[in-house]
């Protein structure tokens, strides 16, 4: 399909990612907060989260002080796509785009088999992570049995060292935040960095969690899990390190 004019904007660049980073991990912070922790200069981090509010990855929200004059505007990440036009607008083109693709390609396999055990909700988070995943041009290559998508090339394979463990822990929480703004019950099981030189790899699966009793136990999971995402990255690096003189600039 034809891709849009903006396709590749959102988190092409490694400084919105470590914005979109700064910005999960310190929901409500200012202009001025988000720049220093990822280390810009302010006007390039204000053009920077533009793009981000425009992908619907991030929303501004004036902040309430209790004192006179203008409120500043502090930045948040969008969980709730109802009530963001660029989110929700995501997950009606991915819809849109399965669909396109069925009626193209009648009887191909579009989707892992394992999803159809799954139901159509299952269905459609797998096509709003997929819509994203190639939106940022990572070419993504869905596995035809199991729920798992290869990914390349990966745009940040650049980041070294402790950027590269901060770019894959951000990525998997996105992937976390897109699938959970579709119902269903699909959830990130890990993303796995440079399982060959410029292929990393995402492994879904059923959501682990259904008793609400139990959410408690699920966020403490999700924490270590992203925790295991930088770690891994790290771990990595060194056979992603290899060939990158080989690797297409």
């Amino acid at each position: 399909m034809p891709r849009r004019v903006n396709d590749f904007r959102g988190l092409a660049e490694v400084s919105r990612v470590l914005l979109l980073g700064a910005v999960q991990n310190r929901p409500g912070s200012r202009l001025k907060e988000l720049a220093e922790e990822a280390g810009l200069h302010i006007n390039t981090a204000r053009d920077h989260l533009r793009v981000l509010i425009d992908e619907g990855f991030v929303y501004l929200q004036s902040e309430s002080t209790g004192e006179r004059g203008r409120p500043p505007m502090v930045y948040h990440p969008v969980d709730d796509p109802e009530s963001n036009a660029a989110a929700a607008e995501r997950i009606a083109r991915a819809r849109e785009h399965h669909e396109v693709l069925c009626r193209l390609a009648p009887g191909a396999e579009l989707r892992p088999a394992e999803l159809d055990e799954l139901g159509d909700e299952a269905g459609a988070q797998f096509d709003l992570l997929y819509e994203h995943l190639d939106d940022s041009g990572m070419e993504p290559e869905p596995d035809a049995e199991d729920l798992r998508i290869s990914l390349a090339p990966c745009p940040h394979y650049r980041m070294v060292g402790e950027e590269r463990a901060i770019a894959c822990g951000i990525h998997a929480k996105i992937v976390r935040d897109l699938l959970s703004q579709v119902p269903g019950p699909l959830e990130l099981d890990r993303l796995q960095p440079y399982v060959e030189e410029t292929r990393c790899q995402i492994l879904l699966r059923e959501h682990r969690c259904p008793n609400p009793l139990d959410a408690e136990s699920a966020e403490t999971e999700g924490t270590e899990a992203e925790a295991s995402d930088a770690e891994g990255a790290d771990t990595e690096r060194a056979d992603g390190e290899k060939g990158e003189g080989d690797r297409p600039r």
